[in-house]
Order: C-alpha cells, then structure tokens, then sequence
C-alpha cells in the first residue's frame, strides 16, 4: 500500500513522522482506533457489499445485541463533487461504539473502509438509502445473529445511519428498540428542508409508519445542529403520531459532529418508551 507519506526526504522524517497519523488511510486509523480498545476491524461479506465491523468481546447468546451504524461519512468532497471515498474521518460514532459497557458492534456503511466494484458515487450519495444498501446491512446482521446467537439488535444509527436504522426496524422483527445521535429521520423532508436534489433511488423510513410507530425508540437530536436541522425531526415526529414509542431530546450545544459523547454516555442506558412492550 503506498501513502503520501512514503518517500519522504530525510530532513523532513522527523516532522513527518510527527504527522503520521495524517497520512494513514481512514482503514488504517479505524484499525488504530479498534486496536486501542483491545479491537479488530474484520469485514463480513454480504451479496454486494463487504461491510467493516468491529465488536467487542460479547457474551454467548447475549439477548439483546446493539448495533451503531455509521452516518454518511464523506459523501461529498465539495458542495457539487462527490467524495471518491465515503469512509468517516471523524470518527465519532465508532469511539462510542468501543467506550460502549454494553454488547455492542460498530458496523460501516458500504463502500466505507473496504470498497466493491459496486462502489460509484451515486451509493454514498442518491442511493445512499437504497434497497441495495438495506439488503447489505440486513444480511450483515443475520450473519451477527448467527455469530453471537442474539435474539434481538438494538439499533444505534448516527446522522443518516438513522434513516437506515429505522429502514431496518421497519423491514424486520428483530429490532426491538432503535436510538439515534443527530439522525436524518425522514430523508425526504431533509431534502426539501435544505431545498436539495430528492434522493433518487433512496427509501423513505415514514412508508414504514404504522411499524414505526410500535418501535420503542428515543432520537437525540444536536440543539446547534445545521446539518440535519429540528424540523425535520418535527416532521418525522408528526408523521409518527402522538400515540408513538418516540421520545425527542435536544441536546444544547451539540453541533452535527461535536458534543456527543457526553450525551451518550449520560442517555445510552436509560429506560426507552414502551421498551417493556418490546421484549
């Protein structure tokens, strides 16, 4: 594998070895990340898509297992060009993921950290949520129910990784409670909110309503967030009805990508509405 760093003069090596971690691939500060935590980053291989996941150590048929599934990443590289690697460089949800007491995996999203010959721009952008990458994630996690003989997911979706967790809770009955951090829960309203192109090829959580509405789930939503703004979860939330098992919390201060980890750590384990239903 060959970096930028490679090649490097030798009166620069000791400045460049200061910015090493700059130079390493967003695989390989995965791989970093997960090794710190007494991790590895391995790949299931779904119909289409290898998918990178990471899992702590996880106790045999453990009832309930929780699942983070990771946002957009880097979609777009400028305002009208998409990125060539969607793969997150920050890497927020996965740290909370490794920090998480609780059985739980980080999994990636398509085309992020490992690539397919299926990997084109238009999957991490139009068809982002598309039945394509729904049928991916969900033989992604019957294959970890095979692994860790788990009953139920709990499903962990941060930015548009909540879309897609609530895709999932849609299509299947083996989520039983769905949390999200700075979620787009309603792609649709999103586009229009921020008067973008619709996704074209991409699902829309709210076709699955009337589920949706039995799911216990709670959607902390980033009080300074611009990027998936509160009306869209206001929308979401009416759609849903006031009959639903969602709670909405704002958390002041929080942007899209800052302020989390606080939050989580204070809202992961609390008691979500109707969850005794659920069991």
């Amino acid at each position: 594998m060959t970096h930028r760093c490679a090649g490097m003069p030798g009166f620069l090596l000791a400045l460049g070895m200061l910015a090493i971690a700059g130079c390493q691939s967003p695989r390989e500060n995965l791989e970093t990340l997960a090794a710190a935590h007494g991790q590895r980053v391995e790949v299931l291989q779904t119909r289409d898509y290898p998918l990178a996941y990471s899992a702590a150590r996880i106790p045999a048929a453990a009832p309930l297992l929780r699942v983070y599934l990771e946002g957009d990443g880097r979609a777009w590289a400028t305002a009208t060009q998409p990125s060539l690697d969607p793969s997150p460089r920050h890497l927020m949800l996965a740290q909370l993921a490794f920090d998480d007491p609780q059985p739980s995996v980080y999994l990636a999203r398509p085309c992020q950290f490992v690539t397919a010959p299926g990997c084109t721009p238009a999957m991490w952008t139009a068809r982002r949520f598309s039945p394509e990458v729904l049928v991916s994630l969900e033989q992604a996690l019957d294959q970890l129910k095979r692994r860790y003989g788990n009953q139920a997911f709990e499903l962990v979706g941060y930015s548009g990784g909540g879309a897609l967790a609530l895709l999932l809770a849609g299509r299947r009955d083996d989520v039983r409670q769905v949390q999200t951090l700075a979620g787009n829960l309603s792609p649709a309203e999103w586009a229009r909110e921020l008067e973008l192109t619709p996704l074209q090829g991409s699902l829309e959580p709210l076709q699955y309503r009337q589920r949706l509405a039995t799911i216990a789930q709670r959607h902390l939503l980033g009080g300074d967030d611009r990027q998936v703004p509160a009306a869209v979860a206001a929308y979401y939330r009416r759609q849903l009805g006031a009959a639903s098992c969602a709670q909405f919390v704002s958390i002041a201060g929080a942007s899209h990508e800052q302020g989390w980890a606080q939050a989580w750590q204070q809202w992961r384990s609390r008691p979500l509405p109707c969850a005794n239903s659920q069991q």
